[in-house]
């Protein structure tokens, strides 16, 4: 019999963001294989979480995925959902509110964040008292001149891949410490269960380096670019159409939704969303071919093969939950026949 260590992870009550949590149960297990089906149920006190009051706090961790933990002997990170004690599904869980069990949507994550020096508490590259150069030199840069954070962010990498996710790449961002990792999945509930596995092993890698990870989407006011999560999701329809139209029905199928897509596109999203800065302004709605000012943009690629391929809500904050945003995007798409 060996002892594996699964570290139980879920997102806790918090609004309107709420924060990854995590702690380790030590099971014996012989030849164990890996799978959700071979993991039980946990509980936590989520009245410690926002989750529950004190005088009935349990709550309910049910594993949905797991990955290999590469960063620790037989280790292995579960991501969960939360219930309530009656099987229900927690208010909080975004994840239980996606409607895609055939996995006919596939998403795209650009997940950006500040790297933030604890001891300083500014981005990367940031000196004391002042400010950089202007931003410009900075995106995708190569040199210590331009370029802070590569080994973090380089073990990251090589942290998610070797964990299993779909990890599709990593570059610096526009601003100093500024940086972007991307993650794809078939299937809007993998997706999400890929971004969240990715940011703990990213947060859970800063507490060795003195660092930690900012994804308010303007921590640095002034001429900078903020940080989203753009996300880009087909389906069928848009894989197979090969029709400007039907693309247009569904970019304007958006429009009178903008509310309730922006309520759960991130906190603070309101100081990213200006307009300026490869933006829309977050009280607009638009959307264009190639157009990165636009709030949905077209592909060229998708253009080029005829209007076969994706759409990009570039409007998410980088501090959004990925299951409420593919939740309320699959919400206005499905029922476009």
């Amino acid at each position: 019999m060996a002892k594996i260590k699964l570290e139980y992870i879920w997102l806790d009550g918090y609004k309107p963001t709420q924060n990854l949590r995590s702690k380790t149960k030590v099971e014996e297990h012989e030849n164990f294989q890996g799978t959700v089906e071979e993991l039980g149920d946990w509980s936590f006190d989520g009245s410690s979480t926002k989750q529950a009051e004190g005088g009935s706090s349990d709550c309910l961790l049910k594993p949905v995925a797991i990955y290999p933990d590469p960063a620790r002997i037989n280790g292995y990170l579960v991501m969960t959902e939360v219930y309530n004690a009656d099987g229900t599904p927690h208010e909080s869980n975004g994840r239980a509110t996606i409607d895609d069990d055939d996995n006919d949507f596939w998403f795209g994550f650009e997940q950006e964040y500040f790297l933030m020096d604890s001891r300083t508490q500014l981005p990367l590259g940031f000196p004391i008292g002042g400010y950089p150069g202007p931003q410009g030199m900075y995106y995708c840069s190569v040199g210590g001149k331009n370029t802070w954070g590569r080994d973090l962010v380089e073990e990251h990498a090589d942290l998610c891949i070797d964990a299993g996710l779909n990890f599709e790449g990593i570059n610096q961002e526009v601003a100093p410490g500024q940086w972007e990792f991307q993650l794809f999945a078939k299937g809007a509930k993998k997706a999400g269960d890929e971004i969240w596995i990715a940011r703990y092993l990213l947060d859970r890698l800063t507490e060795k380096h003195h660092y930690y990870i900012e994804y308010h989407p303007k921590p640095v006011k002034g001429d900078w670019n903020g940080s989203g999560m753009h996300a880009n999701f087909s389906n069928t329809i848009l894989r197979e159409c090969g029709s400007a139209d039907k693309y247009a029905e569904i970019c304007e199928a958006f429009r009178p939704v903008t509310k309730e897509h922006i309520e759960v596109y991130g906190e603070y999203n309101d100081e990213r969303l200006t307009g300026l800065h490869e933006t829309a302004a977050i009280t607009d709605f638009s959307w264009g071919v190639s157009d990165r000012g636009a709030s949905i943009r077209i592909p060229i690629i998708a253009v080029e093969k005829g209007y076969k391929g994706w759409l990009e809500d570039r409007r998410p904050a980088s501090n959004a939950d990925p299951y409420k945003i593919a939740a309320r995007i699959i919400k206005t798409v499905k029922p476009i026949k």
